[in-house]
């Protein structure tokens, strides 16, 4: 898929969507199902290019994982019988695969390597590695294993206690999963709560895991049990859909069971703080995971400061809430987000030329941006920078602008939501 060019939306947007399942967590049922002993089955599993990165891994390791749409079932003789891998992993554009495979890897008693495309080979891995190597572990690679290609030497790992340095989830988790393995109680230390997927789906699966204020621990006493796994809406996904029914005059969607994991709301908050009209119905949770109905409708917004401990929340929203941002009253700041510069591209940069050329008014900074808002969008050419997010958001600057909005390569938007253009077009019929 190539160069797409999309008309500005000529009525409100109407409808209901079933977003599809959370990334995060398709990700981690792949990964603790083929650590686990036994037949896991998962339901709403995002098909969606990065997470069949996890599953094409593990089966080169053996495990047995048969794919019928949505729904995976994964057939595994557990730790003990995953087996060295054939070939080199390839990790794709999976940030995520990448560095909590790191951690499995790590320790596994055989050779490995992994590798990824151009945009993943310029993300750095040092943030795994570094922790990783204090609990034994043994990698070579780019500029000495901080970035891919890598290879690991699977060993014995011993336990740490690590404080973390970031606010990531994904170092998090590959620090508890090589505390899976390793001798001992490893401990890691999170000052500020990120997104705590990996810790509910820890205890799903059967793990001596404990969390205590800041303190999360884990041990390898116990051997995972297979567990099946129902995947929420990605809270995410929806955030693309939430904004659009948000800033297009009369519009109103309802997104159907979604997750609302406390780790992951930040949206909500910064949609109700800007002044959206928005409500939440049919409450449940599935696996330690809440979700829900959530219904946005058109509302006059305003601008916001966005900071500090909210910034883990909502870090993956940033460029559609900088959307959002420029067609609400006042100004939007968003500071603390400089994890920003080292995703799939940095979006940062890419939220400013991306609007910026629409006609929005952006000034970055290193740990962020601030939004001028009532701005008017005219519609241009803009580059996807390969990045799922930023294509998204361009598409849905379209419903808003006054004229076409044409995106470079929209082939990126696979990786997190296969079905994004089959909902961009239902609702507007």
């Amino acid at each position: 898929m190539g160069e797409l060019s999309l008309a500005p939306a000529k009525r409100p947007l109407k409808g209901n969507i079933e977003i599809p399942g959370d990334k995060s967590i398709s990700h981690r049922s792949v990964i603790f199902g083929s650590l686990a002993k036994g037949t896991t089955k998962i339901e709403n599993f995002l098909d969606g290019e990065d997470c069949l990165r996890t599953i094409h891994a593990f089966q080169a390791m053996g495990v047995e994982i048969e794919v019928d749409g949505t729904n995976v079932v994964v057939n595994s003789k557990g730790i003990d019988g995953l087996n060295e891998p054939l070939v080199p992993l390839y990790f794709g554009n999976s940030g995520t695969t990448a560095r909590l495979m790191l951690g499995v890897l790590a320790g596994l008693p055989f050779f490995s390597m992994a590798y990824g495309d151009p945009y993943l080979t310029k993300r750095p891995m040092d943030r795994v590695v570094n922790p990783l190597r204090q609990m034994g572990a043994q990698f070579d690679g780019r500029e000495g294993g901080s970035y891919l290609p890598i290879s690991i030497r699977g060993k014995q790992l011993h336990s740490i206690t690590y404080e973390m340095p970031l606010k990531s989830a994904q170092v998090k988790s590959a620090v508890l999963l090589a505390g899976l393995l390793a001798d001992g109680e490893t401990t890691v230390i999170e000052k500020t709560p990120t997104r705590d997927h990996t810790e509910n789906m820890l205890r799903a699966f059967g793990a001596d895991l404990t969390v205590a204020g800041e303190e999360i621990r884990i041990t390898n006493k116990y051997r995972l049990v297979a567990t099946d796994v129902v995947v929420p809406g990605d809270i995410s996904s929806a955030a693309f859909y939430l904004a659009a029914a948000a800033i297009v005059p009369g519009s109103e969607l309802t997104l159907k069971r979604v997750g609302l994991n406390k780790t992951r709301t930040g949206i909500l908050d910064v949609l109700e703080q800007m002044g959206a009209d928005l409500s939440i119905d049919n409450v449940n949770e599935t696996g330690g995971e809440k979700f829900g109905d959530i219904t946005v409708r058109y509302s006059k917004l305003k601008g916001i400061v966005i900071e500090g401990d909210m910034i883990p929340r909502l870090i993956d929203e940033i460029p559609i809430i900088a959307l959002i941002a420029s067609q609400a009253e006042g100004e939007t700041i968003v500071r603390d987000a400089e994890e920003l510069r080292v995703k799939e591209t940095d979006r940062i940069a890419a939220v400013e030329d991306v609007l910026g050329t629409l006609g929005a008014s952006i000034s970055p900074t290193e740990d962020g941006m601030a939004i001028k808002g009532e701005t008017p969008l005219k519609g241009g050419l803009v580059r996807s920078y390969h990045d799922h997010r930023i294509a998204m958001m361009a598409a849905i600057a379209s419903f808003v602008s006054e004229g076409a909005v044409v995106i470079d390569d929209i082939s990126s938007i696979q990786i997190s939501y296969p079905t994004f253009f089959e909902h961009f077009h239902s609702i507007q019929e």
